[in-house]
């Protein structure tokens, strides 16, 4: 109803009102149409020197005039109502795909991409379904029903009209009853339907690991099962369909031979013009049409609200991070980030921190690293208010973050991933993504900062090619390097760099690494690291392990400890030396090539 009679739009609700005005003329011209065909019918008399023409012209202008306005005013019906159904349908898109994106991280973790676009999909076309056929079905149906029981009460007799009302009541009954039945197929047809787009669209999505494995035959084997469930449920859904429509025909056959039947007894009595039987006959066939549809429409309102359903529950799905009522925006003065005894756990089996405090202070750099696992990037996540702590503060410039909104704390922070994920569209939309209208001056500033400039005006189409998708046409250091100039075109006071470089090469690393100390400058940076080499010259460097920080210092003061820092770096770096003796073995030809493999990695 919210969609139906719009708040704060009164065009809309006008149009509804005058939809249901035409609605209900164009029922009256359907209704009295047959009634003028029979009196045409009484005015051809045996004897043609005893037919008035004149009556019967004006009688036969009359019914095709009714014909004409029944059509025309069910016409401007649809057409004034267009605006007021696009209209819920494109509300109701827009409500639901913005909710989706209120919900948390841990929901989109969780999610099919697949499945839920299908869900969205089905649910609007349902909407839509609803809208058109409630009002300009079922409504009109009962009108005619009623104008049609007035109509044969008043002209033939109460017997046919109780044998009308008696055969429409059984038809609707079955229609119901059939209809109710069908719908365990709809529901399944629904579920395999979005099992199998959601596997199409995952298996797409993986077309290189699918190639990588040859497991083409298997992913095609998986997808042929979820249309298999798919067939199998269509197919029940056609047979009772059949069931549905046999049945349909053979109660309005029987009750069109009762009113008929009714109505020869009365003209043999001389009760009835042979006008009023063909009137009747004809009331009973145009009253079919309508009740064919409402068979039809029905089934479809139903599996509708089915398809409904699950977006329904999707729009109901509660958002878990939400403003509090009188949140106010984030006044950055320097960009001091602290966490104070934080505790948190996406489960409570696992908590990941375990009251782990430190303080970023104004334009400094500190760096976060440890094993996998240790809970580093639950810290970025954590700051950016995907989730909310279970206890503890986080503050910045001394304002708790779940006091402050969202967008206002996500506008302050800047962030460079360690997976770049791109928008299959241009480099220049991908690069003003940071900030949505800046100038081409100001993206192009931001390319030469993030020293991708050169790359991206040396191809074909320039600042205009595709990046395909999520950015798979480029390299892992040229979407870095993308990543890093959306960030500086977005300015921000504070940096998170969350494994910004684990992916690359050593030499890609180098040059991707010169690009973020320009950007951090001068800005509050967090760096989340796994590779010790990139953080060598933050002012603090804590070393995080099982939840906990074990230790913390600059880099020179960690290795004097001699601890987990230490054997860490030390770790790496014969890891990186043994990376180079490994290639001066393979780039020398006078050595064998079996004793390659006896270098250790």
């Amino acid at each position: 109803m919210p969609y139906l009679w719009p708040k704060n739009r009164p065009d809309l609700r006008a149009r509804v009102l005058i939809s249901v005005i035409f609605l209900v003329l164009a029922t009256g011209f359907t209704s009295v149409s047959p009634l003028i065909f029979g009196w045409a019918v009484d005015q051809l008399k045996p004897t043609p020197a005893n037919i008035a023409i004149g009556s019967v012209l004006s009688l036969i202008a009359a019914y095709a005039i009714s014909r004409i306005m029944m059509q025309a005013f069910a016409q401007l019906r649809d057409g004034i109502f267009a605006k007021v159904q696009y209209h819920a349908m494109r509300e109701v898109a827009v409500e639901t795909f913005a909710h989706v994106h209120t919900l948390s991280l841990r929901f989109h973790l969780e999610r099919k991409t697949g499945g839920l676009s299908r869900v969205i999909e089905r649910g609007i076309k349902g909407i839509d379904t609803l809208l058109s056929f409630a009002l300009f079905s079922i409504f009109p149906t009962i009108l005619l029903l009623g104008f049609y029981s007035a109509i044969l009460l008043i002209d033939l007799n109460v017997w046919v009209a109780i044998s009308t009302i008696i055969m429409v009541i059984a038809y609707v009954w079955f229609t119901f009853w059939i209809t109710r039945w069908r719908i365990q197929y709809r529901r399944e047809m629904n579920q395999s339907d979005t099992d199998a787009n959601t596997k199409a669209v995952d298996s797409l999505l993986n077309f290189e690991t699918v190639k990588y494995f040859n497991n083409e035959v298997h992913e095609t084997k998986r997808y042929d099962v979820s249309m298999e469930k798919f067939s199998r449920a269509s197919i029940q859904s056609q047979i009772s369909l059949s069931v549905l429509n046999t049945g349909q025909a053979a109660i309005m056959a029987i009750g069109l031979g009762v009113v008929m039947a009714l109505t020869a007894v009365g003209i043999s009595r001389g009760q009835f013009s042979i006008g009023l039987f063909v009137a009747g006959n004809a009331i009973l066939i145009q009253l079919y049409q309508p009740l064919n549809l409402l068979g039809t429409v029905y089934r479809e309102i139903t599996q509708g609200l089915v398809d409904m359903e699950a977006m329904f529950r999707l729009l109901n799905q509660p958002r878990e991070v939400t403003d509090k009522p009188d949140a106010t925006p984030l006044a950055v003065s320097g960009g001091e980030i602290r966490f104070d005894n934080v505790v948190f756990n996406y489960d409570p089996e696992r908590t990941v921190l375990k009251g782990v405090s430190f303080t970023v202070p104004a334009g400094k750099t500190v760096a976060v690293v440890g094993p996998s696992g240790a809970g580093k990037s639950t810290i970025s996540r954590i700051l950016y208010r995907f989730y909310d702590i279970r206890e503890g503060k986080v503050t910045i410039d001394g304002q708790d973050i779940r006091d402050i909104t969202q967008a206002s704390l996500r506008a302050a922070i800047g962030i460079v991933p360690q997976d770049t994920v791109l928008f299959n569209d241009t480099v220049r939309y991908n690069i003003a993504y940071g900030r949505i209208g800046a100038s081409d001056a100001d993206i192009r500033e931001a390319a030469r900062l993030a020293q991708i400039d050169k790359f991206i005006v040396n191809l074909p189409q320039g600042y205009d090619a595709m990046v395909g998708e999520r950015g798979l046409k480029l390299s892992g250091g040229e979407k870095q390097r993308v990543a890093i100039a959306r960030t500086i075109l977005k300015n921000p006071p504070i940096l998170l760099l969350d494994e910004a470089t684990s992916a690359l090469d050593t030499g890609t690393e180098r040059e991707i690494q010169g690009a973020l100390s320009d950007v951090s400058r001068g800005r509050t940076t967090l760096v989340i690291a796994h590779r010790l080499s990139t953080v060598i010259d933050a002012d603090e460097i804590l070393v995080l392990d099982q939840g906990r920080i074990i230790e913390r210092g600059r880099h020179s003061q960690l290795l004097a400890l001699g601890g987990h820092y230490a054997s860490m770096w030390n770790k790496q770096r014969e890891a990186a030396a043994a990376r180079e003796k490994l290639k001066e073995v393979e780039n020398d030809p006078d050595v064998a090539p079996g004793i390659a493999k006896a270098v250790p990695v």
